[in-house]
């Protein structure tokens, strides 16, 4: 029987303790500029919705994050461009959609349509209900891309950390015809044994029906990228998940970007010539 001393060093997961655990998945921490990164984007976000605030906040669901900022290209209305839905991360339980409009910098010059939806957070909402916001969201996407001048079609869901788990999630909605998972999260069983599930609140049955490398895999194509500066936990994520798809011959590819970090891997995406710019462009031209 294990002592309040000796309860600390209990292992809890893949031979880490619980604090061991908990730091495994701390990518805030992990980075040193953090604070200043994400500042970055707050106020590349702001400069780009200055300069296009015709469709933000966009109603899309009866709650108060449920709303989608959407930007178009310089196409006319009538025209049907690809379009890009983004994912935001923060486990589930931090972060905002206008933190991260800057990252619609890259996909825009090359005629690519871009989205951003806001969902409930935890605690206030369930990781099962967060996964049904976003698939909402796609859904009304769906239903109005035409007005906006994107194809209802043609569309690519991206998501970076907690959000490349949520864009997992929707691979099999109509439209979507490939997935960008960026630092994502495809095995929830350490997330609900550390303190990240003290909002989320997963039971261990949910963990199965919740996690990507745990149920059916999708046959659409799907890169899951991650950066050689980030948190040896993440980066194993993305390569067992890949691997997985693998073994099943379902197409697509993993890569790690070197010197990419947490919160860096993102200018890959923010710049027009970035390397997940340009598996979007691959996956679109599919």
């Amino acid at each position: 029987m294990l002592t309040t001393s000796d309860s600390s060093l209990r292992r809890v997961y893949r031979s880490m303790t619980r604090a061991e655990l908990d730091a495994a998945y701390d990518n805030t921490a992990a980075v040193a500029d953090s604070a200043e990164q994400l500042a970055g984007f707050e106020e590349r976000s702001q400069r780009l919705a200055e300069r296009l605030p015709e469709h933000l906040d966009l109603r899309c669901g009866p709650r108060e994050r449920q709303r989608i900022d959407f930007f178009g290209t310089e196409s006319s209305p009538s025209s049907s461009a690809p379009l890009l839905l983004f994912l935001h991360g923060g486990y589930w339980q931090m972060r905002r959609k206008e933190t991260f409009r800057f990252l619609a910098s890259g996909p825009l010059p090359h005629g690519i349509c871009v989205a951003l939806a806001g969902y409930t957070l935890a605690p206030e909402q369930t990781l099962a209900g967060i996964v049904e916001e976003v698939r909402t969201a796609l859904r009304w996407l769906r239903e109005h891309a035409a007005g906006l001048g994107a194809d209802p079609d043609r569309i690519v869901v991206a998501g970076w950390s907690a959000g490349g788990h949520l864009a997992t999630m929707l691979a099999e909605e109509a439209g979507v015809v490939g997935v960008l998972a960026i630092s994502g999260i495809f095995d929830l069983e350490p997330i609900r044994l550390g303190i990240l599930n003290q909002k989320l609140r997963l039971k261990r049955n949910e963990v199965p029906l919740l996690s990507p490398s745990r149920r059916r895999l999708s046959e659409k194509p799907l890169f899951a990228v991650c950066g050689s500066k980030e948190l040896p936990e993440l980066q194993r994520q993305t390569w067992d998940f890949a691997r997985l798809r693998a073994a099943a011959s379902c197409p697509g590819g993993v890569l790690t970007l070197e010197g990419h970090d947490h919160f860096s891997i993102l200018r890959e995406l923010e710049n027009p010539e970035g390397n997940i710019t340009a598996l979007l462009r691959i996956l679109l031209r599919k």
